[in-house]
């Protein structure tokens, strides 16, 4: 168990957020990852944060990741989410190693040189795959290897990836197929950029890919097994610091403003009104108790199975107070705001859209506080 917050990689995530912040906005109006920012988070060896040492990575904790990734998302929540999945399928397979050894091996020092992978699960009719059932996507055998067909929803990073991890169903049992995409694309691989003026995280890519008889490798299957049978911690924990990070950014946003903020009719700045400060002290208490919290869960994972159960409770915990703390901060901030926070003269309405993302990803909702009362009654 590794307790402490290595400020060195939290130092490397804030000086990429102010860098890629002077994009966001326009990556937002585009609907479009910027090429920029997945270089700067490559070139900067941040996509091997939670690589193993042994494998040319970082091996930062989750509490590290957890705390460098709610910098990130301060620059921009898309990007911040892009990186989120690289870290949350990295730190699961470090703990879990589910895939084949030789596998393991390379796609760990191949995302440790700046690869940019995702697993690619959710289907249209399936829905996400941690609610179980057989993917339609399928691996069949073919001549020089495996034939993969099928439509994968929510495919986070795009055209970036490099290494899209597919789950299939091949023959009875579901897995895992390794396609490597490269800077031409993947013959028999569409990308359907749905993604495009959705309500939030419009620059994260995370479009439809259509897999029409898509050739991979004999050795591409590098696991098999059910999806959900050991539960992905991770995934809840960098999410959640991404939504914690974004609505951080807008109440950091709304001080800015009050404080530059100087009406005529006042003759000093809005920051000074009992009114703005109790607005902006009801935005950091509820922030302040969910980054507490999150921050707890994340520096007391072990990444032992035995906990792993144990811990799910306190992770949905986690992940419902960040999402109700920004969803509220959010909405709040554009109220103090008044007119301005709905323009773009301010990012608070794309971070007001971004976060409302929360709402959607597991755990959430009922399920969530099922999950958090079965363990308060030690079921």
């Amino acid at each position: 168990m590794n307790m402490k917050i290595n400020y060195e990689a939290v130092e490397l995530a804030r000086a990429l957020a102010i860098d890629i912040a002077t994009r966001a906005d326009a990556a937002d109006r585009d609907s479009r990852l910027p090429a920029e920012d997945v270089a700067a988070l490559r070139d900067s060896g941040y996509l091997a944060l939670a690589v193993p040492e042994a494998l040319g990575g970082r091996g930062a904790s989750p509490v590290t990741c957890v705390a460098a990734q709610v910098e990130l998302a301060k620059g921009s929540a898309s990007t911040a989410l892009v990186a989120a999945m690289q870290h949350q399928v990295i730190g699961h397979q470090r703990e879990t190693q589910t895939w084949r050894t030789d596998a393991y091996e390379k796609i760990m020092t191949e995302a440790a040189a700046g690869g940019l992978l995702n697993h690619l699960g959710s289907e249209p009719r399936m829905g996400s795959p941690s609610r179980g059932g057989l993917p339609e996507t399928t691996a069949t055998p073919g001549s020089d290897g495996w034939l993969v067909n099928g439509h994968k929803t929510w495919a986070t990073g795009g055209r970036h990836l490099t290494h899209l991890l597919v789950r299939v169903a091949a023959g009875d049992a579901s897995g895992v197929v390794l396609v490597r995409q490269g800077p031409e694309g993947v013959p028999g691989l569409e990308w359907i950029e749905t993604w495009r003026y959705v309500l939030s995280l419009r620059a994260s890519d995370s479009h439809d890919a259509i897999f029409r008889n898509v050739s991979a490798p004999n050795d591409a299957l590098i696991e098999t097994g059910d999806a959900r049978a050991v539960p992905n911690v991770w995934f809840p924990m960098m999410l959640s610091a991404v939504y914690l990070g974004a609505a951080t950014a807008a109440r950091d946003a709304l001080i800015r403003y009050a404080l530059e903020r100087v009406p005529t009719a006042l003759g000093k700045p809005i920051a000074t009104l009992p009114k703005i400060q109790r607005q902006i002290g009801e935005i950091d208490v509820p922030l302040m108790a969910a980054r507490a919290l999150l921050l707890e869960v994340a520096t007391w994972w072990t990444g032992r199975e035995e906990d792993r159960v144990k811990m799910a409770g306190r992770i949905a915990a986690a992940k419902l107070a960040v999402t109700s703390a920004a969803n509220e901060a959010t909405e709040k901030a554009l109220m103090a705001a008044g007119g301005a926070g709905i323009t773009r003269a301010l990012p608070l309405e794309r971070i007001f859209r971004d976060v409302r993302a929360a709402n959607m990803q597991p755990p959430s909702g009922d399920t969530a506080y099922e999950m958090v009362g079965r363990a308060a009654l030690g079921m």
